[in-house]
């Protein structure tokens, strides 16, 4: 199965002003927001192209971050946070854990897939380096600073604020569409989850996996796991190796056209659909398909640092987590209790091992 391209162009120029708001009630609009709750719903991952993100905005970011990553280990400790469970500057790898090794839920969901569906098992943490850079304005007022602290700015990359904002509000502003559209697919009023982002704890994250030193094939640089977060977006990497699984249990590699960016479901959306959207499960490991872009990227000399793109958009901390609308009335939401995000985020820090400093969960 191949997942569907949803053109986002159309609803841009619609809420940009472009055309009258009636527009936005438009059938055929309307369909392409069924179609993209649809897709979201039956596979948990969406294919868009929005005219507002480039080729060229997503190589300069990840040329930076080439040499970010490139750094010796040393340099790259000092921008470490671990009392902030590491949600603001470097992590490296071998800190988190894939969920796949400490969540019984999940362990026993894996024995149910079919062979050649399972995922390649972790023997440890996940060997990706990242770095988490804030996106957007900060509450004033929050119970969960650590959630919401300031940035971390390395040393040595002057261009650093201006490409990480650049094509982070980018990033965010394509999800803010799909959000939209999403709700409306949902029959659900079309803010229903951009209301909630606002002042949202949204991470540029991108991963940093050394093919160098870890090229060989079946190695695991981020176990079978889901995001926490709401809605995950990446732009094409030049490395293959992101496997996703459908609703079914089918094991699908990403092939990322050129020009499109991957929207991902993440759990905040599963909680305030009931379980209607499920959170995408994927891992990252290196294929057959690495090992040729491996070969090709020796022959040109670039760099052998797989770079992902990621963005994790979030809802905001102090915002209550809940199913939405209709979905409060699915006999699923007992399942999915009214809780601050922070606090469900706190929760899933500290089981993949992230949540080590002074939060209320894990300290």
């Amino acid at each position: 199965m191949e997942i569907p391209v949803i053109d986002l162009t159309p609803y841009v120029d619609a809420v940009s002003g472009k055309f009258s708001c009636d527009e936005l009630l438009h059938p055929e609009l309307k369909t392409v927001c069924s179609e993209v709750s649809r897709i979201l719903r039956e596979t948990g991952a969406l294919l868009v192209r929005d005219p507002r993100c480039s080729i060229e905005d997503n190589d300069r970011f990840i040329d930076m971050m080439e040499r970010y990553f490139e750094q010796p280990e040393e340099v790259k400790r000092i921008h470490e946070r671990p009392n902030q469970h590491y949600q603001v500057g470097s992590t490296p790898e071998g800190v988190e854990t894939p969920r796949s090794m400490v969540d019984l839920e999940i362990q026993n969901t894996l024995q149910q897939l079919h062979k050649d569906h399972k995922p390649t098992m972790p023997t440890g943490p996940d060997l990706k380096s990242r770095y988490m850079w804030r996106i957007g304005d900060r509450p004033t007022k929050t119970q969960f600073q650590d959630l919401n602290s300031e940035h971390i700015f390395p040393e040595g990359f002057p261009e650093w604020k201006q490409v990480m904002d650049s094509w982070g509000f980018k990033m965010i502003s394509t999800v803010e569409a799909v959000a939209e559209m999403a709700a409306i697919g949902f029959d659900l009023p079309k803010d229903s989850f951009t209301n909630l982002m606002k002042l949202g704890p949204h991470l540029l994250s991108p991963t940093g996996s050394d093919l160098g030193r870890h090229g060989e094939e079946g190695t695991v640089f981020a176990g079978y796991h889901y995001d926490i977060n709401f809605l995950t977006i990446h732009y094409k990497s030049k490395f293959p190796g992101l496997s996703i699984w459908l609703r079914n249990g089918e094991k699908l590699e990403v092939k990322v056209p050129e020009g499109c960016l991957l929207i991902q479901v993440g759990k905040q959306l599963e909680w305030m659909t009931a379980g209607d959207c499920k959170a995408g499960m994927h891992e990252v490991v290196v294929t057959k398909s690495t090992l040729e872009a491996i070969k090709a990227a020796k022959k040109e000399n670039r760099s052998l640092w797989r770079v992902s793109s990621t963005l994790f958009s979030n809802i905001a901390s102090d915002a209550v987590l809940k199913p939405l609308g209709h979905f409060a009335k699915s006999p699923l939401s007992v399942n999915y209790p009214a809780m601050y995000a922070g606090d469900y985020f706190e929760r899933e820090l500290s089981v993949i091992k992230l949540n080590v400093g002074n939060g209320k969960v894990g300290a």
